[in-house]
């Protein structure tokens, strides 16, 4: 084999493996939509139809310039069924205007300051002997247990929520979309 076509095959082969390295890097979609590692947490979520609820919540919060912000951020993102497992009634009396205060509790009971991977938090439970706990933004406690190989969240109240799309990198940190609405003290 002549030595350009060995160049041009090596040149090939590192595409090859470039091109592959690059999709596997590729956030999860949400609910069937891309999410972009270069857009922030609000932006990505915005386009996720499972995530309208939260996304809604987040606004009438006046939450929306804080989790855009440059963070970073790890947000626990419940999904709309997640919202649904509320009592009748409960998504719509927390965005009147007059209980923003608990709903701000609420959705900053999901965030952690500072870019957290599920492989992080694997490898912190491993490290605690089975559970680890880390403090949220709004001051409450998470603790994460691995159970049947998932991670799974338990909150102040003894609610537990499981991560069902880990790793959603955003320009502002990471997102993990969660099934369940977590509930400070």
């Amino acid at each position: 084999m002549n030595r350009s076509l060995m160049t041009i095959l090596a040149g090939a082969a590192l595409a090859v493996t470039s091109l592959t390295a690059s999709a596997q890097m590729k956030d999860p979609d949400v609910g069937g939509a891309p999410m972009y590692p270069n857009k922030t947490v609000v932006a990505n979520a915005s386009t996720a139809p499972n995530l309208t609820t939260l996304v809604a919540a987040v606004k009438a919060g006046g939450l929306v310039d804080t989790l855009s912000s440059p963070g970073p951020f790890t947000v626990f993102a419940p999904t709309n069924d997640a919202f649904d497992k509320l009592p009748a009634g409960t998504v719509d009396t927390l965005v009147k205007p007059e209980n923003k205060a608990t709903l701000d509790k609420i959705l900053t009971y999901h965030v952690v300051a500072g870019k957290i991977t599920s492989k992080d938090l694997m490898k912190w439970i491993k490290k605690s002997g089975g559970s680890y706990s880390a403090k949220t933004v709004e001051g409450g406690k998470l603790t994460f247990t691995m159970d049947m190989g998932k991670i799974k969240i338990t909150d102040e109240k003894g609610g537990t929520a499981w991560i069902t799309t880990a790793d959603v990198y955003q320009s502002n940190g990471v997102a993990h979309v969660i099934d369940t609405v977590l509930m400070p003290s």
